[in-house]
């Protein structure tokens, strides 16, 4: 499950509500990963466009990647503005075992950082800013990569 949503996430509300969703599917293990913008530079926040079809098919390759070990995936994302110490990315895996579900967030959440098509901005002044410093490029992007 990818979801999208307008502004900071509410962070109690969804991870209770995956619980709620997964709490009778038998999975040993619920481990969720929780982003928040950190206050550094003199950012009031961040600022996030997406590019919805890549990042559904590389969501969904992720859900087929780990469902022969019998795990899934869910995951929230910003779109616009989120500011200092609100939450703009939440990740989740659930799956029979601990050890599956231990790895499998640590390499997506780092496969997500490497590879969504997000675009970061800095929010200064109330200006979007492109953090073009701090952003990765897309390999095979050409210009959505954001580096020249």
């Amino acid at each position: 499950m990818l979801e999208l949503h307008e502004g900071a996430l509410n962070v109690p509300e969804i991870l209770t509500r995956w619980y709620a969703q997964e709490s009778t599917s038998n999975y040993g293990a619920y481990i969720p990963f929780v982003g928040t913008v950190r206050e550094e530079d003199g950012i009031e926040g961040l600022s996030f466009d997406v590019y919805e079809p890549i990042l559904n098919s590389w969501f969904d390759a992720w859900v087929q990647k780990v469902a022969p070990v019998g795990a899934m995936i869910k995951m929230a994302h910003s779109r616009g503005d989120v500011l200092v110490h609100e939450s703009s990315y939440i990740a989740a895996v659930f799956s029979p075992k601990r050890r599956v579900a231990l790895e499998t967030i640590e390499k997506f959440v780092e496969d997500f950082k490497a590879s969504a098509p997000i675009w970061k901005y800095d929010l200064i002044n109330g200006e979007r800013i492109y953090a073009r410093e701090r952003s990765t490029a897309i390999a095979g992007a050409g210009l959505l990569g954001g580096k020249s």
